[in-house]
C-alpha cells in the first residue's frame, strides 16, 4: 500500500505524494534552548526521528530541517525565555544558548535520535526574517507601530485554517503581551522594539529590536526547503498560535502554499497533565537515562501512535522495559548462536516468515507511521523466532543471519530499538566479551567434570544479573 499520512490541515488521512519525486523536504519545530530537554521533548523528537528513518527506509531522499529557537520565544508576559534564564543564572544569553544546545544534542544522541540534516538557529537568520517582514509590510499584511511590526490577521481570510479558529472568537494575549499599539488584539508580533534593558537586539529598518517567535520558522523553512515543501512537524500544543501564524505569514509573503502535510505529535502527560517546565512536572532526559536504557525510553515513546498523548508513569516504563527485553532477548539469542551454528539448516527454512514480517511491518508503517503496530509485528516475529531457536532443531548460520538482519533493519534502522552490538552497559562490547570468556571457562570446567567450579561461575554471573541457559546446542546468556 502507498504511504498515508493524517494531515492535520484538512483533518484526514491522505496519500503521501512528495512535491518532487523521490525527495522529501521536512521541517520540524525544534526546542527553545533555555533548559535541559525532558521526556516530552524525547517523545516529540523520537517520533520524528522514526518518521525520517522510515521515509529513508522506503527509498526517499529526505532533507530534514529542525530549528533551534534561541531568540524571540516570548512568555505570556512578553519576556524572552532566553533572557529570563540568563537573568536567573546571571549569564550571557548566548552562553545559555550554547550550553543548553549542546546538552540537547547530547540527550538526543544518547537516545539514538539521528541528527537533522540542518539545525538552523533563529539568531543566525535575522536578515532573512527582516526581509520577509519587509515583504509583508509592502503587501499590507503587516504594519509598523512604535518600532514594532505586527501581522494584521484581518488581511488574511485564511487565518485559522489549521486550528479551525475564527478571528472573532480568539482572545487577546497568548504568548505575548497585548499592546495598545496593535490594531487588533489577535495581531501577532513579527518584530519587537527592544527596550533599553533588552540585551538581544539587532538593527532593522524599524529601529533596534528582535524578531517575534513565529517569523523565524517561516524564514528558515523557506531558506532551506523553498516556499512550498512536503512535511511540517511539531507538537500539538503549538498548533495555535505558532503553526497558524507560520502558515499565514508564509503564504502571504510567498504567494504559495506553505507545508503540504502537517503532522503534530501528541503531548507527554503526567497524571493527564502535559509535562512542561512551567508546571514543574517534568523528568529530564538525563535523569531518565540514569534509570533506563535509551531503547526502553524509545520503546515507551513509540508505544502509542505519534499523534496520541502518552501518560508517563513508572509502570509504563516497566512495561516498556519488559517488552523491549523480550525483543532483544531473541536478538541476543540469535547472535549468540551464530558463531557455532552449522552452515546448513537440514531443510529448515524461515525465509517466508521473515518476508511476511517485513511485509506486515511496511503495511502498518505505511498507515500513518503506526509504531505500536510495528512493534507488535516484531513481537509476533519474536514469538516465532523463540519457537524456532528453542525447538531442538538445527538452525543454520544463514537463517540466523537473516533473522538478525530483519531485526537490525526493522527494529534497528527504522525504530531504533535494536542496537547493532550488545550494549548491556556503557562498555557493551567489552562486557559481552568478558561474559563470553567466563562462559568458555565454565564450559571447560564442566568438560573436566569440575561441576563445583562451573556452578560457582554461574552463581557469580547470576549475582551480577547475567542469567545462563544451558541448551543442547550450547550455553546462552541474557541480562536479567
Amino acid at each position: 500500500m502507498a504511504l498515508k499520512i493524517f494531515n492535520v490541515l484538512g483533518r484526514e488521512k491522505q496519500d503521501f505524494t512528495p512535491l518532487e519525486t523521490g525527495r522529501v523536504g521536512m521541517y520540524v519545530c525544534g526546542p527553545t534552548v533555555q533548559d535541559y530537554a525532558h521526556l516530552g521533548h524525547a517523545k516529540t523528537y523520537v517520533s520524528f526521528d522514526v518518521i525520517a528513518r522510515y521515509l529513508r527506509y522506503s527509498g526517499l531522499d529526505v532533507l530534514y530541517v529542525q530549528n533551534l529557537t534561541d531568540v524571540g520565544h516570548l512568555l505570556e508576559t512578553g519576556e524572552d525565555r532566553i533572557l529570563k534564564k540568563a537573568s536567573q543564572l546571571q549569564a550571557k544569553p548566548m552562553q545559555i544558548v550554547e550550553f543548553y544546545a549542546r546538552s540537547y544534542f547530547e540527550d538526543m544522541d544518547a537516545l539514538g535520535v539521528q541528527r537533522p540534516d540542518i539545525s538552523p538557529r533563529a539568531s543566525a537568520h535575522i536578515p532573512e526574517q527582516i526581509k520577509m517582514i519587509q515583504t509583508l509590510i509592502e503587501k499590507e499584511n503587516a504594519y509598523v507601530a512604535e518600532g514594532s511590526v505586527y501581522f494584521d490577521v484581518t488581511s488574511a481570510p485564511g487565518y485559522g485554517k489549521l486550528s479551525n479558529r475564527k478571528v472573532e472568537s480568539q482572545e487577546a494575549g497568548t504568548r505575548e503581551a497585548v499592546r495598545d499599539e496593535k490594531r487588533n488584539p489577535e495581531d501577532f508580533a513579527l518584530w519587537k522594539k527592544a527596550e533599553p534593558e533588552h540585551i538581544l537586539r539587532w538593527e532593522s529598518p524599524w529601529g533596534e529590536g528582535f524578531p517575534g517567535w513565529h517569523i523565524e520558522c517561516s524564514a528558515m523553512a523557506k531558506k532551506y526547503l523553498g516556499t512550498t515543501f512536503d512535511i511540517h512537524g511539531g507538537g500539538v500544543d503549538n498548533i495555535f498560535p505558532h503553526n497558524e501564524s507560520e502558515i499565514v505569514q508564509s503564504e502571504c509573503a510567498n504567494d504559495a502554499d506553505f507545508a503540504r502535510y502537517w503532522m503534530l505529535v501528541g503531548s507527554l502527560t503526567v497524571d493527564g497533565v502535559k509535562m512542561s517546565k512551567s508546571l514543574g512536572n517534568f523528568i529530564t532526559v538525563k535523569d531518565a537515562l540514569k534509570q533506563h536504557r535509551p531503547e526502553i525510553i524509545r520503546m515507551f515513546a513509540l508505544s502509542a501512535h505519534y499523534s496520541s498523548p502518552v501518560d508517563y508513569s513508572d509502570d509504563a516504563l516497566t512495561a516498556a522495559s519488559g517488552g523491549w527485553e523480550r525483543l532483544y532477548g531473541a536478538v541476543r539469542l540469535t547472535r549468540s548462536l551464530m558463531s557455532s551454528a552449522p552452515a546448513t539448516d537440514d531443510g529448515n527454512t524461515f525465509a517466508a516468515r521473515l518476508e511476511q514480517a517485513k511485509t506486515d511491518f511496511a503495511t502498518v508503517m505505511d498507515d500513518d507511521f503506526n509504531t505500536p503496530k510495528a512493534i507488535a509485528v516484531l513481537q509476533e516475529l519474536t514469538r516465532d523466532v523463540n519457537t524456532l531457536l528453542n525447538g531442538g532443531q538445527t538452525v543454520g548460520k544463514s537463517t540466523l543471519e537473516a533473522i538478525d538482519a530483519a531485526y537490525r533493519t526493522m527494529g534497528g534502522d527504522v525504530l531504533g530499538l535494536i542496537p547493532a552490538v550488545d550494549t548491556s552497559s556503557s562498555n557493551g562490547d567489552r562486557e559481552a566479551g568478558l561474559i563470553q570468556l567466563l562462559l568458555d571457562m565454565r564450559t571447560q570446567a564442566r568438560k573436566n567434570k569440575n561441576y563445583a567450579e562451573g556452578d560457582r561461575i554461574r552463581d557469580a554471573l547470576a549475582g551480577l544479573g547475567v542469567v545462563l541457559e544451558d541448551r543442547a546446542d550450547g550455553t546462552v546468556w541474557r541480562v536479567n
